[in-house]
């Protein structure tokens, strides 16, 4: 069975749930290793989501990710406004008009929002940020493509998402902020990273 809009509002919708309640955690893995912002602009971030959902009720999937690229790409300061607003712009691009995401256009979704991304910061897996949960997402998601089922997409997605973020842990940054620490950012989190597993959790508890 395919997802719709409701699914797709339902995942924006629990998003936003999850940044308020992990925007302490947030703010504390970007104290370690950043600017100590992130909890606090995703939170801001995706409740201005939330109000333009309310303004203007999207019809399809497309339009609910593109409704969400420009609000995050408007509130969200650092880095992460632009790159969470090109991931979810280029999901958004490949699933267009449709009514219905079915397990293969889910995937491809997820792999244009990574590459989004890569594009954006520049960066790759292995740098400590955010494409270390995104890339081993999107992989695992085209993985589980091929079974039509697109609630075990999404798991797959989510679980491959919060291992890449429990995996940035000892690596050293070699982008952004953190990686002015050097050597003195292993051993910590990569809030990004962190911040694209609840994300993607969210979508994965949207359709269950």
């Amino acid at each position: 069975m395919g997802l719709d809009v409701t699914w797709a509002v339902k995942w924006l919708t629990l998003s936003a749930q999850a940044m308020a309640e992990h925007r302490v955690e947030l703010i504390e893995l970007d104290r370690a290793i950043g600017d100590s912002d992130h909890g606090e602009n995703m939170d801001r971030g995706f409740q201005a989501v939330l109000e333009k959902l309310a303004e203007n009720p999207p019809e399809t999937p497309g339009a609910a990710l593109k409704l969400t690229a420009m609000a995050l790409m408007s509130k969200v300061g650092g880095a992460a406004g632009p790159l969470y607003g090109t991931a979810f712009l280029r999901a958004a691009t490949t699933l267009g008009d449709a009514a219905d995401v079915d397990s293969s256009a889910l995937a491809a979704a997820l792999a244009a929002a990574r590459d989004g991304i890569v594009a954006r910061g520049k960066a790759e897996a292995g740098d400590k940020t955010m494409v270390d949960a995104w890339t081993p997402a999107a992989d695992a998601a085209a993985a589980a493509a091929a079974d039509g089922d697109t609630l075990a997409v999404l798991i797959a997605a989510a679980e491959a998402a919060e291992a890449g973020a429990v995996a940035t842990d000892p690596l050293v940054a070699r982008k952004g902020r953190a990686s002015y620490l050097g050597e003195r950012s292993a051993g910590h989190r990569d809030p990004g990273a962190a911040s694209s597993a609840l994300i993607l959790r969210a979508a994965a508890g949207a359709a269950a």
